[in-house]
């Protein structure tokens, strides 16, 4: 028999970095998909290259916000950040132009679409032998990836239901090949149905799929360093989000406590199958820096990342107006400042016995704030930049300069400062992969779901031994401030708790989808605070806040359903108020 050699590459190996970072910004494909009708099914059957290319598309689907609507994120629709371009489609958020006809969003095409080819492969590509390949030396690690397809395509398929569900709540649940005609004809199944659907296709699949891709042995393809696939960690963490997503108020009206405990129990199950294997960075920005996908501290955090390749649009798009190349961008609030406590005390700026002093407003506060926030005064930022940020009403990166900040800052985090946009220069982009889901967020979660279960941040259980509010104080200690105290009334943790949640996982997609999914929309949605700096003529700064207000309506908790598929699908019906 012939002995054939084919590289089977997909984007998600190390291996193809260099291939994803030309293609990663490109509407077009280079690969040979099936559904293209480059290769018809008996021709793709005999490759394992061509089944390949199918999880590639499927990979490349998966979402990442570095600017999604024009260089905005979703972040500047929420009181995280407000975008300083103005006329960006993000502010059909909160300006009342948002409807069904103006959706908001591809989600609905993009991800039916991903789901689309994940049944492709799970049902005309299974079964395969691939025959030709017999005589290759790498013939049985070859289908050994290939088996693994099975359980990827579930998993990303489970995930993309996962995105659907918290945007819109019931979506129709394809989970077969169909005509364009039969999907047309489907109606929603209920958001309870598509959780339910998630989380027993995550339970089916964990035990299957490959557990950890950095210690499969000589079942692997030689060569290949797999950091960019789903393992079972992945699979653990996508049910134990979208379980805390299912017990929330969004979902959960009546507040089943049910819910709550089995949003508990993933969240324990994979915290406890992080032991040995993972554990939160000891510092905070690696968790975004270029390496992050494969050096130890960041990697031993991340459960899995979304590989998006070589790039300079977030730091375009994100650098300070009067830096060359910088646009201004998703610039923090004041909402979002007044969140990080003072360092030495470990209290809220909110409480006179923090420290806080609001002549010297960025003293001693959270070191998170000084690697998210961009604030008047800092140096070297970018690095190629050799003026001190200024801020102040006149300054060199200030109002009235067209685009710059309207609140006072400019972002820093995910950023990578080495970018440098002159003309000319020799770094002009680098590699980002954006963190999907990391350990930090799901101690968090824990804190949250047995918080709401036990009803005390101080309880515990022999089930549950890690209290909500120790949980809550591990992002916090990490980089250096108090634990949160014991003690607290129910109202106070949960204060406390969203501040630590928003500090912690500040632009990485949060913030957004969880007053959602809490439906505190009404005290968080309906305005955010600038921070207006003047420069007094002894040197000193002056601060003022400036409340800017924005609308809101609770039909938005859920995104309207596109009107095009509306009216090509007479069985799906409207979200209300839509």
């Amino acid at each position: 028999m012939k002995k054939i050699i084919k590289n089977n590459s997909l984007l998600t190996t190390a291996a193809a970095l260099a291939i994803a970072s030309l293609t990663a910004c490109s509407s077009e494909m280079d690969y040979n998909e099936y559904e293209a009708g480059v290769f018809d099914k008996e021709q793709m059957e005999k490759e394992f290259t061509y089944v390949g290319d199918l999880m590639t598309t499927i990979y490349r689907a998966l979402d990442y916000d570095y600017g999604t609507y024009n260089g905005a994120m979703l972040a500047s629709a929420s009181d995280e950040a407000e975008y300083s371009v103005k006329g960006n489609a993000i502010e059909d958020f909160y300006n009342g132009s948002w409807s069904a006809v103006n959706a908001k969003g591809s989600l609905w095409s993009s991800a039916y679409t991903a789901i689309s080819y994940c049944n492709l492969v799970l049902d005309e590509f299974q079964g395969l032998t691939f025959s030709d390949y017999e005589l290759n030396d790498d013939y049985e690690q070859q289908l050994y990836r290939y088996h693994n397809y099975k359980w990827e395509a579930r998993w990303a398929r489970a995930y993309f239901y996962f995105l659907l569900v918290r945007q819109y709540g019931g979506v129709p649940l394809k989970t077969t090949t169909m005509t364009p005609d039969e999907a047309n004809m489907m109606s929603r199944n209920t958001a309870e149905e598509v959780f339910n659907f998630i989380d027993s296709e995550c339970k089916a699949i964990k035990d299957s799929i490959v557990a950890d891709y950095t210690n499969v042995g000589e079942k692997w393809v030689s060569g290949m360093i797999e950091t960019g696939r789903a393992d079972r960690l992945a699979v653990m963490a996508l049910r134990a989000r979208a379980a805390l997503y299912h017990a929330s108020p969004l979902f959960n009206a009546n507040d089943d406590k049910t819910l709550w405990y089995e949003a508990a129990k993933a969240q324990k199950e994979l915290l406890d199958s992080c032991e040995g294997r993972k554990k939160l960075a000891s510092t905070y920005d690696c968790l975004w820096a270029t390496d992050n996908y494969n050096a130890t501290q960041p990697f031993g955090e991340i459960i899995f990342g979304r590989r998006v390749g070589s790039l300079s649009s977030l730091e375009a798009y994100n650098y300070p107006i009067g830096v060359d190349g910088g646009k201004g961008g998703n610039c923090p609030t004041q909402n979002l400042v007044d969140a990080y406590d003072m360092q030495r005390t470990g209290l809220p700026i909110s409480d006179s016995n923090s420290g806080y002093d609001p002549a010297n407003p960025y003293n001693d506060r959270d070191p998170r704030m000084y690697l998210t926030v961009v604030k008047n005064g800092d140096v070297k930022w970018p690095t190629y930049n050799s003026d001190t940020i200024q801020t102040w009403q006149g300054g060199l990166n200030a109002e009235p300069i067209t685009s710059a900040t309207p609140t006072g800052y400019y972002l820093k985090k995910l950023l990578h400062p080495a970018i440098d946009l002159r003309a000319n220069s020799k770094y002009a982009s680098d590699y980002h992969t954006w963190v999907t889901f990391r350990l930090g967020e799901f101690y968090l979660n824990y804190a949250e779901a047995v918080f709401k279960y036990l009803g005390s941040a101080d309880a515990t259980t022999d089930e549950f031994d890690m209290s909500p509010v120790e949980a809550a104080s591990k992002t916090r200690v990490r980089v250096g401030m108090p634990e949160l105290p014991e003690g607290m009334s129910n109202s106070d943790f949960w204060q406390r708790y969203k501040n630590e949640r928003m500090v912690e996982l500040a632009f990485e997609g949060h913030r957004f989808w969880d007053v959602r999914r809490w439906k505190e929309a009404s005290t968080y949605f309906t305005g955010i605070t600038e921070m207006k700096i003047t420069k007094n003529s002894n040197g000193t700064f002056s601060f003022t806040r400036n409340k800017v207000s924005r609308q809101w309506d609770d039909k938005m908790y859920l995104f309207p359903i596109p009107q095009s598929e509306i009216l090509k699908n007479s069985n799906l019906t409207q979200n209300p108020g839509w």
